[in-house]
């Protein structure tokens, strides 16, 4: 099975086109901060990919610095760079990419909840 799943940060703005079959996709890039990160560079940038739909809410959401949740796979692309070298393009293909921040005036999913009274129990349905 391969799903990976991450929580970051947007680094570069969300890159939107079309395949020659009009198929739209976006790229954009995630930084990841390590779980124990002593420091603002012990983070991990991922190339993420997103298809049709997706693509598009993605690209008309989606901007540098906003946090979001990504679930995918990972690809690994070779290819030979223009000097001849051998390179690894590692690539996550995105299934579902959950905004972390608030749009349109709707509360922020990271923002603490509002204090809710409970009330007192009673008795139990069992």
């Amino acid at each position: 099975m391969n799903k990976i799943f991450l929580i970051g940060n947007i680094s570069s703005d969300v890159e939107k086109k079309s395949t020659s079959a009009g198929v739209n996709y976006c790229r954009f890039s995630l930084a990841v901060n390590r779980r124990f990160a002593k420091t603002n560079e012990d983070c991990d940038f991922f190339s993420v990919l997103c298809w049709r739909g997706l693509a598009d809410t993605c690209a008309q959401n989606l901007s540098k610095g906003k946090k979001v949740a990504v679930t995918g796979s990972i690809q690994i692309n070779k290819y030979q760079g223009n000097d001849g070298t051998p390179r690894l393009q590692v690539e996550i293909t995105a299934d579902d990419v959950e905004f972390l921040f608030a749009r349109n005036g709707e509360k922020s999913q990271t923002q603490e909840p509002e204090a809710v009274e409970e009330e007192a129990p009673g008795e139990l349905p069992f």
